[in-house]
Parts: structure tokens; sequence; C-alpha cells
């Protein structure tokens, strides 16, 4: 089968398209006929030897993580799929997923059944992004009808899903995005926009429940006094921000980071709010799989709204 391999850590041009043998499905395992693959801000830091490097080893590997495809087989065990079953999720993350390929398995419990409204670049671009929201929001803070909620970098892939998430629960919404942006986050029901390139958040809002910082390194930081006391503010990226949580417990407030694991259960939730209307999954630009490289390039500009997607 086709697969984007890289051999080494570095920039994008390390990812190659090479034939690689298919994977079969072990024991509790589907194999997935892979349709698209979504592309996250994680895939570009471990391509350059950051994100979840440490946890994959050395090269050669396979990327991604986001899947929308159909079961070409299943293992011993399975009962949840059949073949020819359409479905989506995000295998085996934040070990390898290996979804930059024509075919990938992993366990049929990091899959769902594919939203019927959404065709397979649409869904492809939902999972991970969309159980960070889900898991962050949720899962961990909760978040009940009439909560302020600030969430950071609003329009981007996780951003985007997480205010619609946020509104479903009832919230008011605060986002932090460019002005070009602000009548896409307005179609979404975010409630205040915050133009970052001509306000400063940390002094335009105040008295939040729960600020969802999808940025890291300072962001964090000038959050803490957006927050009320007792209020939560939950850091995604994946490195440490020591200086943000020692700031938070000083301000009597509460600090946690979270990293996205895979979870049929949320993935079903997410069809849900799809299906009811609630949900809109943004997809800003599709590559076919040969040009993942381009696809980094793009990604790493961080001027994206919404998702990039892999078509194989």
């Amino acid at each position: 089968m086709r697969a984007v391999r890289q051999d080494s850590y570095g920039e994008p041009e390390v990812l190659r398209v090479v034939e690689v043998p298919r994977p079969e499905p072990l024991p509790t395992e589907i194999l997935v006929r892979v349709k698209a693959a979504g592309i996250n801000p994680v895939d570009w830091k471990t391509r350059a030897g950051s994100g979840v490097a440490g946890l994959l080893g050395e090269p050669p590997l396979i990327l991604g993580w986001d899947v929308s495809g159909v079961v070409e087989a299943v293992g011993g065990g399975v009962t949840r799929f059949q073949v020819g079953d359409e479905v989506y999720g995000m295998p085996r993350f934040p070990h390898r997923g290996n979804a930059y390929a024509e075919y990938t398995t992993a366990p049929s419990r990091h899959f769902a059944r594919k939203p019927a409204a959404l065709d397979h670049v649409h869904a492809a671009a939902l999972p991970l992004a969309g159980l960070t929201a889900w898991q962050a929001l949720v899962d961990t803070a909760d978040v009940q009808p009439g909560q302020r909620v600030l969430v950071h970098a609003a329009a981007g892939g996780v951003g985007h899903l997480a205010v619609q998430i946020a509104k479903a629960r009832g919230a008011y919404v605060i986002g932090t995005a460019s002005a070009a942006k602000h009548d896409f986050l307005r179609e979404l029901g975010v409630d205040e926009l915050i133009d970052y390139t001509s306000t400063d958040f940390g002094t335009a809002v105040r008295e939040v429940d729960l600020v969802l910082d999808l940025i890291g390194g300072e962001y964090g930081e000038r959050s803490v006094q957006t927050l009320r006391p007792g209020g939560l503010l939950i850091v995604v990226p994946s490195a440490p921000a020591p200086a943000a949580a020692t700031l938070a417990e000083a301000a009597g407030v509460r600090f946690t980071g979270v990293l996205v694991e895979p979870d049929h259960a949320g993935l079903e939730q997410l069809t849900a709010l799809v299906a009811q209307g609630r949900l809109r999954v943004e997809v800003d630009t599709v590559f076919p799989l040969a040009e993942a490289a381009q696809a980094h390039k793009l990604g790493e500009t961080g001027r994206t709204r919404g998702k990039l997607v892999l078509t194989v």
C-alpha cells in the first residue's frame, strides 16, 4: 500500500510517499481503508521531533491520527463493526496511528460510525480536534449553562469545535482570533470576540469560569487574570506550562493540562451534535496524500481556518 513515511525527523521535505506492507488486524482490531486523514498541529510538531515524538521512538514512522474510511476486515472478537461500515476515529493516539496511508489498523473502540451528515473529508477533520475539545470542556471542566468560557485561537481546528460545544452546553463564549475570522466565529455562535492583534484580552476580559488555552506559552500566564476565583485554566499544547500553573495557584484558580485519548463514546457524542445541526466542521484546504509536505507547510503558518485534510 502507499503511505507517507519519514525516515528522519526534520522539515516537511522528510515526508515521502513509499510502498509499505498492508497491516493485518489483530484480535479486537479493525482494518480501515482510509478515505481521508486529518492533519493536526501535533503532526508537524512530531514530524520535526517534538510533539509526541518521544513516545513514537526513532523513524521510520507514518504520521497521522485522524481517519475516516471503510472497514476492510475485522479481527477476532470484534462485534461493533462489519466489513463495509463507514467509520471515523483517532487510532492509537498518542502512539503510532499510521493515518497517512491507504490502510491502518487499531482497536475497534478507537472508532465510531461516521456521521451520516459528513463526507469522509469532513469526518476526518473531526476526531482529534473534536475529542480534544470534548474531553476538555465536558469531561474535565463539565461546562454548565450560563458559565463564561474564553477560547484562545477560536477559529482553529480545536477552537472552532470548542466554541460550538461550549455553546451547545449553554455557555457564554468569548473567543480570541484575528478580525478577519470574526464573521466566521459569529456564524458559529460566539458571543464576544477579541482581536488579539489590537486588544489585550488580559485587560478586556474578566470573571471567566473557564479558559481553554490552545496556544500555550505566555497566553496561559496572561489568562490567569481573566478568571474568577475558583475558575479553571486548561492548557492544551503538550509543552509543560509551569509558569502558568504557579500563577494560577497564587491567584486562587485551578489549572490543568489535557492530552486527548481515543474514546468511541466521545466520538458518538460528537456525532450526535453533528446530527442535531449543532456542530459544524470547517475544512480550510484539502490535499492529496502525496502533498502531505505542502499541507504541513501551510499548517505551520498558523493562518488556517478550521482543519487541513489529506485525501487518500
